[in-house]
């Protein structure tokens, strides 16, 4: 029987060519299309970066005010889906109601199941101005309070935090959550880009590939590490206790420390750099820097005693929190700027595809195993 390398979790195998993000994990390097992300972090804006990681190139003047033009007209939602917001069970979780609601966009499309270029743009469009509307206004609806039209004169940050809290935000906040979208746009094959993509390579329609995205964004070992962080932030806080004794107790009975290392970098996580120090100067402004400094002692004792550094999750969870945001929405927030890397995806897949599939290594019983006749089976 033939055999073949194997390796768990696809850890290091090649499994697609692409031209939108770049990893050195050695050198601790992200690049969207070749621009280092610290660049697009501290001189971009989640819109000119939608642009680059759709297209491949920065916009000019013009080619930006009209691609924000049509992002901005993209901002709407059928009816139906707020009924279906105020229909859902009280135990639904806003990522479950984000996943079913992203289905169910696709009635609603004129052309669901094209996928040619122009169609895959368009519908690129549309889910990215609609994923910010659907978590805030399911948010607000699961709290009682009216749904807050998106405002055609804000940015796609600050309107999401005017749709959220019904409130304008300062620039200060807008300029974060800004920050926070541009970081987490793409990061190559992850789970749920890959998911996405083997979905899009079936010819399935981007409404199909970005629900089985989702799906695979809602898993604690993907899309909900900055939750379990701040989980662990709020039972230190409650508590009272020590954040390090609470970590060296957790570590002592070989319990996961979340925020901690990455399948991919060897060094820190370039995401973490800036979201550090976002955490910080937000929580200064609040006047509250509890979470700050709390995360700040956990992670120099486990980078010390694990040699772990923080990830993109670690810092995320009291940056969110210091901007007044539920725990429960920090993995569909994932979403609502990972859509930017995924729809890039899709396009790419789809513009020269070839449907992904891989082999499996067999385990089972050596062939050929004679099939036995039911009244000669053992009881």
């Amino acid at each position: 029987m033939a055999t073949a390398t194997v390796v768990k979790g696809l850890e290091g195998i090649v499994a697609a060519n692409s031209g939108i993000c770049w990893i050195d994990g050695y050198a601790g390097v992200l690049a969207y299309r070749g621009i280092d992300i610290h660049e697009l972090a501290e001189r971009s804006t989640f819109e000119e970066t939608t642009y680059l990681l759709w297209h491949g190139t920065l916009p000019s003047r013009s080619q930006l005010a009209e691609f924000t033009s049509k992002l901005t007209e993209a901002r709407r939602l059928p009816s139906e889906i707020y009924d279906l917001f105020r229909s859902v069970p009280t135990t639904a979780t806003p990522m479950e109601v984000l996943r079913t609601a992203v289905s169910a966009l696709s009635f609603y499309d004129p052309a669901e199941s094209a996928v040619d270029h122009d169609s895959n743009v368009r519908k690129a469009f549309a889910l990215t101005a609609q994923l910010p509307m659907l978590v805030a206004a399911f948010d607000r609806i699961r709290k009682g309070k009216s749904v807050v039209e998106p405002d055609p004169s804000l940015t796609h940050a600050a309107n999401f935090l005017w749709m959220l809290h019904g409130t304008k935000p300062i620039p200060a906040a807008t300029g974060a959550f800004d920050m926070a979208l541009i970081l987490h746009a793409d990061h190559e094959l992850n789970a749920s880009t890959f998911a996405a993509r083997v979905i899009a390579g079936t010819m399935a329609d981007m409404h199909s590939a970005i629900t089985g995205a989702i799906g695979a964004l809602k898993g604690p070992l993907h899309g909900g590490a900055n939750e379990a962080v701040m989980k662990m932030l709020f039972e230190i806080g409650k508590s009272g206790g020590d954040p390090v004794e609470y970590v060296k107790s957790l570590l002592a009975q070989k319990k996961k420390v979340f925020g901690f290392g990455h399948r991919v970098y060897r060094t820190e996580d370039p995401r973490a750099t800036h979201l550090r120090k976002m955490s910080e100067q937000l929580s200064k402004d609040s006047g509250n820097t509890k979470w700050f400094d709390m995360s700040r002692r956990i992670e120099e004792y486990v980078k010390v005693e694990k040699k772990l550094n923080a990830n993109v999750d670690f810092y995320s969870a009291s940056t969110y929190t210091t901007l007044g945001i539920d725990l429960d929405l920090f993995t569909p927030i994932f979403a609502v700027s990972r859509i930017a890397g995924w729809t890039a995806h899709v396009i790419e897949q789809l513009d020269d595809n070839r449907l992904i599939r891989p082999r499996a290594e067999y385990t089972g019983p050596e062939y050929p195993v004679k099939y036995v006749p039911m009244d000669q089976r053992l009881i």
